[in-house]
């Protein structure tokens, strides 16, 4: 009780220095609760919409995927007559066709796309009973003929839709028009689709390619009929009818089946994000660290005392440790709290982006806030584990006389030695991969490599404290003249503390050079390729496969010297060797060899595209042991199979079409029969000479219509590689700024702390003659050059690990190193400011000191 209540009485008499520990665990735990209660949510959302659009029974093609679109881009279909067998099922109380479509686009009078922007699919069937589970009409009726359509509330707020409002719908079979007579809404939270309807006939006709089609059948088991057993009725009737080739699945199994394939996508989210929480708590056991260290060597004349009078080591070691407990559980309960309002905040964020998310479906699982009480106590217990075992081992007598701990020589020389031994390890590692063959086993040395240097540079940072500090201060501390100096010798004074806040600095920064250097390099690379490879002059592409409408806009645009097909196949190869490859070919108009320049390592790639010939890329050709000459059987999903001729090995040093099998268009409709054919995946073209500022015009006024595709010239699409990468490493900048913020609050901490530490010194230093502002200037100055020192770990580090990812990469045919210099010198500027911002209210704090209390102070 006494270690307790001493615990208690230290902590609550700390509490100001403890506050910004509290913060840092109280944003790690936030991040990590917040993250489950997002995902959480999001699930529970998918499977209420899942739970409630299930029939009780499902008739489908077999193979077909909700989500999937067969090459043809029309969606795979049951023939009508299904339906009445189905119907004449014992234990069937209703059915009814249904028709589905993905692979529309629908623009309103103004040819804009009235889709969703958040990657969520533009869904078009027919309106079915079934929908009414989880949709009613709020305005006007649902559509009865050729010319009416009806759409969701949702959609219809977002683009202003109003009943009367004209739509086009863009599908493979055709473009066709029609008047919305009805809005209705979700009964259920819709996570973002755009969802049109039109009558059954129509939606046949336009979205399958003829009537007596449907993409599923619903059925309704009669009162009392387990839907297993209707189930198996209806297969068993199916099989003896039809002769099968359908799937059967019961409500359950299609919302499992549905939630599964959410599920993955939600795990990516779920696990990236918890990994920058994890670094955020990386981050933290430092601040953690330090103030503990802090806190033990301003107590040790306290803590001799107790010692003196018959505490033990054991007691107290418990009694920080206990502070430390504390400490965690108060950081870890508003953690907790302030997840849940993160959670509320990116479902905001995400239905401000198009995607909707209603906080009815909140979702706090008793497991996340365990979590976020167990993680956040642990890690913070066991960073005070090391101050309290060193506060432990302080005798009493060494307490009694020293202002502080005492140093331990031999452990600074094993941490020193430990150190270099696992940085030299990891630089190895690094080296290893940077020389790897294959990039599968480069990335695991990578990974070795980046572990072991990280965790190096934080065991030897108070090593390297001295030597980068006197630099720093050579440089840029002298000029400020005594104040300088001092500034100087204060980073020095203790440079364990001084590594450690460092260090939590650098970790964060490391991974925003690593992730700097490694998109600079990769649009670097591809902007290099571009110039060497294409030939083409423009590029069309979009969301939707190319519409044969569209294509033929495209080939009727006048200035156009030729236009190439690209269409990507279904396709089973097996080599002579026996084994069987499923990632398909590629067929293309012969121009396509002039619109990619891909270098060859054997054969000539014109010869290619002739009748039953292809070609293979350099790794296939290498790992089959196949040649020019050689034959390759070709099984074409949907189609026949052939024996195609080897006429080209293509070097797949390349990262545009790496590993691509080629063959022509002719081939392909050798073997395929029309319906079969696939649309265009892209469209290349190339301009009479001297039309291409004409032509590029032209081919954009063709495709006006269809605003679905973009018709981009080579510097519109090296623009456009630039702002994906761009636009994913601000994401990933955003995430780790909570690590940055973190060590930010360490570096206050720990300038906090030292100017409590030091506060005779300050006392004695104003008495003869530093006034406030050369006291401020100093903990400034101090708190820079130890903002610059963890900068110039992290971004060293980085651009290390940067340069061998991108070794890595130039494997897959990212081949040029590009370092950011102007981003690397940004970072390290910025760093400086942070430097002075962390310092802003230490500083402040010893100015305003009353000179004689604190020589006064002991």
């Amino acid at each position: 009780m006494t270690v307790l209540k001493t615990s208690m009485r230290n902590f609550f008499a700390h509490k100001g220095r403890m506050a910004l520990s509290a913060v840092a665990v109280l944003l790690s735990v936030a991040f990590v609760c917040g993250t489950l209660v997002f995902t959480d949510t999001m699930n529970t959302t998918f499977d209420k919409l899942f739970a409630v659009t299930s029939a009780d029974v499902t008739v489908a093609p077999k193979d077909a995927e909700a989500e999937d679109t067969p090459q043809n881009g029309v969606p795979a279909a049951l023939p009508a007559a299904t339906l009445e067998t189905v119907r004449s099922v014992d234990g069937v109380k209703s059915a009814e066709g249904a028709v589905v479509s993905m692979n529309v686009t629908v623009v309103d009078s103004g040819n804009d796309n009235v889709g969703a922007t958040s990657g969520a699919p533009t869904i078009a069937g027919n309106w079915t009973r079934n929908d009414l589970r989880s949709m009613e009409i709020t305005s006007g009726h649902a559509p009865r003929g050729p010319t009416e359509a009806m759409i969701d509330s949702d959609t219809a707020d977002k683009h202003h839709l109003r009943i009367g409002d004209e739509l086009r719908t863009i599908a493979q079979t055709g473009d066709f028009r029609t008047r919305i007579v009805g809005i209705a809404s979700f009964t259920v939270t819709n996570p973002g689709a755009a969802v049109v309807y039109f009558d059954t006939a129509t939606a046949q006709r336009e979205l399958l390619g003829g009537t007596g089609r449907f993409s599923q059948l619903n059925v309704t088991a009669a009162d009392g009929v387990p839907d297993a057993r209707l189930k198996q009725d209806v297969s068993a009737a199916l099989a003896g009818s039809t002769g099968g080739g359908y799937e059967v699945q019961t409500a359950q199994e299609a919302s499992d089946e549905a939630r599964a394939d959410v599920g993955e996508f939600m795990d990516v989210i779920k696990y990236a994000m918890l990994g920058f929480a994890g670094i955020a708590f990386l981050v933290g056991i430092f601040l953690i660290i330090n103030t503990f260290s802090m806190l033990v060597a301003q107590r040790t004349r306290e803590i001799g005392l107790l010692r003196a009078i018959g505490s033990s080591r054991r007691q107290v070691n418990r009694s920080v440790l206990i502070e430390a407990l504390f400490l965690g559980v108060v950081g870890s309960v508003l953690g907790v709290a302030a997840g849940v309002g993160i959670a509320v905040g990116l479902m905001r964020l995400m239905s401000a982006a198009g995607m909707n998310l209603s906080t009815d479906d909140l979702t706090v699982k008793a497991a996340t806030p365990a979590v976020g009480l167990v993680l956040g106590v642990v890690v913070t217990v066991l960073a005070a584990y090391l101050p309290a075992r060193r506060a432990g081992q302080v005798s009493p007598m060494a307490a009694l006389r020293d202002a502080g701990t005492p140093a331990d020589g031999r452990a600074g020389r094993t941490r020193a030695a430990t150190g270099l031994v696992l940085t030299l390890a990891g630089g190895a590692a690094l080296y290893a991969a940077g020389t790897a063959d294959q990039a599968s086993e480069g990335a695991s040395l990578l990974g070795v490599g980046v572990v072991l240097t990280l965790i190096g540079f934080v065991v030897i940072g108070p090593l390297l404290a001295g030597a980068v500090v006197r630099v720093l201060g050579a440089v840029l501390l002298r000029v400020f003249g005594p104040v300088g100096r001092l500034a100087e010798r204060n980073a020095l004074r203790n440079p364990r503390r001084t590594g450690a806040t460092g260090a939590a600095l650098m970790i964060g920064l490391a991974l925003v050079a690593c992730l700097s250097v490694v998109g600079s390099s990769m649009v670097a690379s591809a902007t290099s390729e571009l110039d060497q490879s294409v030939g083409a002059d423009f590029i069309v592409e979009g969301n939707q496969r190319i519409v044969p409408q569209a294509e033929r806009a495209v080939r009727d645009t006048p200035g156009l010297a030729h236009v190439t097909s690209y269409k990507t196949l279904d396709a089973t190869l097996t080599s002579p060797d026996g084994d069987k490859d499923d990632s398909g070919l590629t067929a293309a108009d012969a121009t396509y060899a002039e619109d990619l320049r891909r270098p060859t390592t054997a054969g000539d790639l014109a010869d290619a595209y002739g009748t039953d010939a292809m070609s293979v890329g350099s790794d296939y050709a290498k790992e089959h042991g196949v040649g020019v000459g050689d034959t390759i059987t070709v099984a074409f999903k949907g189609g026949k199979t052939a024996e195609l001729k080897v006429a080209a090995v293509t070097d797949d040093d390349t990262a545009i079409d790496q590993g691509a099998r080629y063959i022509s268009l002719d081939t392909m409709r050798k073997y395929l029969p029309a319906t079969a054919v696939p649309p265009d995946t892209i469209m290349f073209a190339k301009a009479a000479d001297g039309q291409e500022d004409r032509a590029y015009a032209a081919l954009k006024k063709s495709l006006d219509a269809y605003p679905q595709y973009q018709v981009r010239d080579q510097t519109d699409y090296k623009q456009q590689l630039k702002d994906q990468i761009g636009q994913l490493l601000n994401m990933v900048y955003g995430l780790l700024a909570l690590a940055i913020v973190v060590a930010v609050l360490g570096v206050v901490n720990t300038l906090a702390l030292s100017v409590v530490e030091r506060t005779r010194e300050i006392g004695l230093m104003r008495a003869i003659g530093l006034s406030r502002r050369q006291l401020r200037r100093m903990i400034r100055l101090e708190s820079v050059v130890i903002a610059l020192f963890g900068a110039l770990l992290g971004l060293g580090l980085g651009m290390g690990w940067g340069t061998t990812a991108q070794r890595l990469l130039a494997l897959e045919g990212l081949n040029v190193l590009d370092i950011p210099w102007p981003t690397i010198a940004g970072v390290f500027i910025a760093s400086a400011f942070v430097g002075l911002f962390a310092a802003l209210i230490p500083a402040f704090r010893a100015g305003r000191m009353n000179v004689l209390n604190a020589i006064a102070t002991e």
